[in-house]
């Protein structure tokens, strides 16, 4: 007989979470993609060398390459023992722009992507021309006006097809997202958006912001970004804001505590 192939007992197998957070700077986003860097492609090479067993990681989402998150999650499964030391072993392989913060097991049918029901955004500018922000936030040289910018927020709040603010071609069955908040605030220097909803289609957020700058420059009144979103056109949208001043910050689950 020749030598058994091993595979594994889907019954034995467990499946854990993880929590992390990575700079998105030098990385074509989240999801392994042919010849470039991905943060999903790292954190797979890096658990095999302790977890030979496990296939591959799912994660809650994708980010674009040059978006962060400060809270991302992802689930794998392994029959074999964890370490007890396993963020720590993970965080010496790892680069320093990913960092694992957790690990802990579920349920199997608890799944990083779709036992999510809210995640948030958090988009940041610049009003003062410095070099050491760059890779954070984005700088504006114009001055924004906030109150009309939150008049078009409300408009964008509830469950909407947001097709004109998503970038084909989509994979998703429904374009409808539910948006539960949008605001802009202003913060030291410059402005923040934050924005949560059920789910963000592909290039969501950084499209909402490039049509809400048009909305704080004058080029547009708030009250044209409903129609937007009626038009279900992205052609119709502003272009998308740059990525580097986006940031996923919160993901959350029932099952999970913070």
């Amino acid at each position: 007989m020749g030598n058994a192939i091993f595979a594994p007992n889907l019954q034995d197998l467990q499946r854990y979470f993880l929590k992390l957070a990575y700079d998105g700077t030098n990385y074509s986003g989240w999801q392994i993609q042919p010849e470039v860097d991905t943060v999903q492609e790292r954190i797979e090479k890096a658990i095999r060398i302790i977890l030979p067993d496990v296939s591959g990681i799912l994660g809650c989402g994708r980010t674009d390459a040059g978006v962060h998150a400060s809270q991302f999650y992802a689930h794998f499964e392994s029959e074999l023992d964890l370490p007890d030391n396993l963020v720590y072993k993970m965080n010496r392989i790892l680069p320093l722009d990913i960092a694992i913060q957790d690990v802990f097991s579920v349920d199997s049918d608890t799944h990083a992507r779709f036992s999510a029901t809210s995640r948030s955004y958090s988009y940041f500018i610049h009003f003062e021309k410095n070099p050491f922000r760059n890779a954070y936030s984005v700088f504006h040289h114009k001055q924004l006006d906030v109150e009309a910018m939150n008049k078009a927020c409300d408009l964008l709040l509830g469950t909407h097809d947001f097709t004109s603010f998503s970038k084909g071609p989509m994979q998703t069955k429904t374009n409808l997202c539910d948006l539960t908040s949008a605001n802009w605030e202003e913060i030291e220097s410059g402005v923040v958006f934050r924005v949560s909803a059920n789910r963000f289609l592909r290039n969501m957020v950084r499209a909402m912001v490039g049509t809400m700058l048009e909305v704080g420059e004058g080029k547009m009144a708030p009250e044209e970004v409903k129609a937007i979103v009626e038009e279900m056109d992205r052609s119709k949208a502003g272009k998308s804001a740059h990525p580097q001043g986006l940031f996923l910050d919160q993901v959350k689950y029932p099952q999970i505590d913070g």
